[in-house]
C-alpha cells in the first residue's frame, strides 16, 4: 500500500509538470549502456528526468540498470528537420559511434554516391566526430537501433524492379510500399531501400544492411589445376573382404570407417563440379589408419611438397602429428570436421570454427536479446560451472538452477521458479543427454497459454545429434543456438544432392556434405587466387550447409569464423539475422 500511495502522488506531480506538452507521437526504446545515468539521457533526448521516470516506472522501484530497456517518448517537435529539400543546399553533421553512410543515405533520403561526393574525404569511410555535409531533406527518416522487421538493400548500377525480385525475392509492389519515395524518384543506384527482414537471398546481413557474399564459381575466369592430398582413417586392413557378414556389421555402425567413406563421397562430387567449372583436381587419398606410426611411415614415402593442399586427417591428436613436420610447413593443412582445437601453427587451417569463439558469439547474441524485464534461468552441470560463472556475470538479475545429480531437474522447484507474467528465458549449458532431454522435456511441458519459456544454449554438442529430440518438440520452446552448419529443408534440394541420391539411393549425410562445401571451397580459393592463403581477403563464401570466413590468428595459422545462429520454430529452422554483432561496417 505504501508503495502504491508513493506512486500515485508520483503519478499526479509528474502529470502536472509537463502536462503541458503534447503527447508522445510515438516512442523509441533505449538499452541502458554502461555507466549511462539519468542525467546523461536527458541530455541525449531533451527530456527532464521526470518525463523518462513517468514511462518508466521500474526505475524508482530498482533504479537504473545496465541492460534495461527504456520508453522514449518521441513528440512530433523533436528532431524534426522542416526546411525543404534543394539539392545546391547542405546542413553540417556530426559523425557518431557506428554511423555508417549507408544509414545516412537511408535516413537523410539521399544515396551513399550523392554523400561522397559532397565529402570526398570519406570515400573510404567514416570517422568518428568527424564533420560532414550533408543534403537537406524534409522529412528525416530513422533507421531503428535493432529493426527487426527489416533489413536495407543498396541498390547497384543498372538494377531496377526486376533484378531486385530475382536476387532477393522482393517484389515492386512491397519495395513501393516499403519505400514510397521511390514512387516519384524511381530506383537508382546507390539508393539505400527497406526490405523485409525474410528477403535476403543468399546476401550476408552486416549491422542490417544486405551485402554481397563471393561467389567463387563465378569468379574463376581461367582452367586450373589443383593437387589434392587427403588423409583419412579408413583403417583398410581391418576389412576382411571375404567375410560378406563381418564387413556389413562393420559399416553399419557410425565409426571411422564409415565417416571417411562418407567424406570421400563428398568429395568426388565436390571434384567433379569443379571439373563442370574447368578446374582440373589431382586427388591422391592416404589411409591413416587412426595411427600415428602409420602417418609417420607416410609422410617419409611419399613427397607431399608436390601438393597445394592437404586435407586430414581427422582426429586432432593425428591432425597435429602431421602439421608439426617441418618439411610440410609452408603448404596448407586443413583440419576438415574436428570440433576440437587443433595446434595452430603455420599453415594451418581449422575449418570448423571454434568451440569458444562459437559461444562467444552467442553471449554477444544473449546480451542483445536479453534484459532485466524478463525472468532468466541458468541451468548448468557441474562440468559448465565456467560458463555458468560468465553468464551470472553478464545477467546478474538472472536465477542459477542446478540439477539433481548431474541429469535432472526437480519439477517442483523448476515450476517455482518460472513465472507466468513475463518472458521465461532458460539458458542450458550441458552436453549430457539425460539433463538435455529431461529440460526440454520440462520446458515443453511448462509451456502453454498462461507461461512462456525459451530455451538457450552457448553451445550445441554432439548430444543433440539424436532422432529422440524432435524438431517439433525443440520448436515449441524456441530452442537458439550457435553453429557452424545449418541443414537445408528436403524440400530445397541442391544438385549435389540430387546427384547424391540419383547414385546413392539416399540423401547425403552430414559427414558428406561437408566434405561437398569444404573441398570445393579450397578447390575454388586455389583456383581463384592460385595459393589458399590469397584468399583468406575475399570474404565469407557459402554452400550447401556450410559457411568458410577464415581469419588469420597466432603463427600465421587461419580459424573459420562463420557461423549460424538458429532458432526452431514449428517443424522449421531458422536462421536469426535481425541482430547486430561488433563488427561495423562504414560504407
Amino acid at each position: 500500500m505504501r508503495y502504491i500511495k508513493f506512486f500515485f502522488i508520483f503519478f499526479i506531480i509528474n502529470y502536472f509538470s509537463f502536462a503541458q506538452r503534447q503527447n508522445p507521437e510515438s516512442f523509441l526504446t533505449h538499452r541502458v549502456k554502461k555507466n549511462e545515468s539519468l542525467e546523461s539521457l536527458t541530455k541525449k533526448y531533451e527530456l527532464t528526468e521526470n518525463e523518462i521516470i513517468f514511462y518508466n516506472p521500474l526505475i524508482q522501484k530498482i533504479g537504473l540498470k545496465k541492460r534495461m530497456i527504456l520508453k522514449i517518448p518521441i513528440y512530433n517537435n523533436q528532431n524534426l528537420d522542416t526546411k525543404s529539400f534543394d539539392s545546391n543546399e547542405y546542413k553540417i553533421h556530426e559523425v557518431r559511434s557506428k554511423e555508417t553512410k549507408w544509414r545516412l543515405a537511408y535516413e537523410n533520403q539521399t544515396t551513399i554516391k550523392v554523400i561522397d561526393s559532397l565529402n570526398p574525404e570519406i570515400i573510404n569511410g567514416l570517422k568518428i566526430g568527424q564533420k560532414i555535409r550533408l543534403p537537406i531533406s524534409k522529412v528525416k527518416l530513422k533507421v531503428p537501433e535493432k529493426d527487426s522487421a527489416y533489413n536495407y538493400y543498396k541498390v547497384l548500377p543498372k538494377e531496377g524492379y526486376y533484378r531486385i525480385e530475382k536476387k532477393l525475392g522482393v517484389n515492386q509492389f512491397v519495395l513501393d510500399s516499403l519505400n514510397p519515395n521511390i514512387k516519384n524518384t524511381g530506383i537508382k543506384e546507390g539508393m539505400i531501400l527497406k526490405v523485409p527482414l525474410k528477403n535476403s537471398g543468399e546476401m550476408i546481413v552486416k549491422n542490417d544492411l544486405l551485402i554481397d557474399r563471393i561467389n567463387l564459381i563465378d569468379s574463376i575466369s581461367k582452367t586450373s589445376k589443383v593437387k589434392l592430398a587427403l588423409f583419412l582413417p579408413f583403417k583398410a586392413n581391418d576389412i576382411i573382404l571375404d567375410s560378406l557378414e563381418q564387413t556389413k556389421s562393420l559399416l553399419i555402425d557410425r565409426n571411422l570407417h564409415t565417416i571417411s567413406l562418407d567424406f570421400l563421397r563428398g568429395t568426388k562430387f565436390a571434384i567433379q563440379t569443379a571439373s563442370n567449372n574447368g578446374i582440373s583436381v589431382d586427388l591422391t587419398v592416404f589411409d591413416t589408419q587412426n595411427d600415428i606410426l602409420i602417418i609417420n611411415d607416410l609422410l617419409k614415402s611419399n613427397d607431399l611438397s608436390k601438393f597445394n593442399v592437404i586435407v586430414g586427417p581427422l582426429i586432432t591428436s593425428n591432425f597435429d602429428f602431421l602439421t608439426s613436420n617441418r618439411e610440410l610447413i609452408n603448404i596448407p593443412k586443413i583440419s576438415p570436421l574436428s570440433i576440437n582445437d587443433v595446434y595452430l601453427r603455420k599453415n594451418v587451417y581449422q575449418s570448423v570454427p571454434r568451440k569458444d569463439f562459437l559461444r562467444n558469439k552467442m553471449i554477444k547474441f544473449l546480451e542483445k536479446k536479453l534484459d532485466s524485464t524478463q525472468n532468466i534461468l541458468l541451468v548448468a552441470d557441474s562440468t559448465n560451472r565456467k560458463i555458468e560463472d560468465e553468464l551470472k556475470k553478464k545477467f546478474p538479475y538472472s536465477l542459477v538452477l542446478r540439477p539433481e545429480k548431474e541429469d535432472y531437474l526437480l519439477p517442483e522447484l523448476l515450476d517455482s521458479l518460472l513465472i507466468d507474467s513475463v518472458p521465461n528465458k532458460v539458458i542450458l549449458e550441458s552436453e549430457s543427454f539425460p539433463l538435455i532431454a529431461s529440460v526440454i522435456s520440462q520446458m515443453n511441458a511448462q509451456n502453454n497459454s498462461n507461461r512462456n519459456v525459451q530455451l538457450y544454449t552457448t553451445y550445441r554438442g554432439n548430444a543433440y545429434e539424436t532422432e529422440n529430440i524432435s524438431n517439433k518438440v525443440m520448436g515449441g520452446i524456441n530452442f537458439t543456438y550457435p553453429t557452424f552448419y545449418k541443414k537445408l529443408p528436403l524440400e530445397n534440394l541442391t544438385d549435389f544432392q540430387d546427384d547424391y541420391i540419383d547414385f546413392y539411393g539416399k540423401l547425403p549425410n552430414k559427414e558428406s556434405t561437408r566434405a561437398y562445401d569444404l573441398i570445393l571451397d579450397v578447390i575454388l580459393r586455389i583456383a581463384f587466387k592460385e595459393k589458399l592463403k590469397r584468399s583468406v581477403d575475399i570474404g565469407e563464401t557459402q554452400y550447401i550447409e556450410n559457411r568458410f570466413f577464415y581469419d588469420k590468428t597466432e603463427n600465421e595459422s587461419y580459424t573459420n569464423r562463420a557461423f549460424y545462429i538458429l532458432q526452431h520454430s514449428g517443424y522449421d529452422i531458422m536462421e536469426i539475422k535481425d541482430w547486430e554483432d561488433e563488427t561495423d561496417i562504414s560504407n
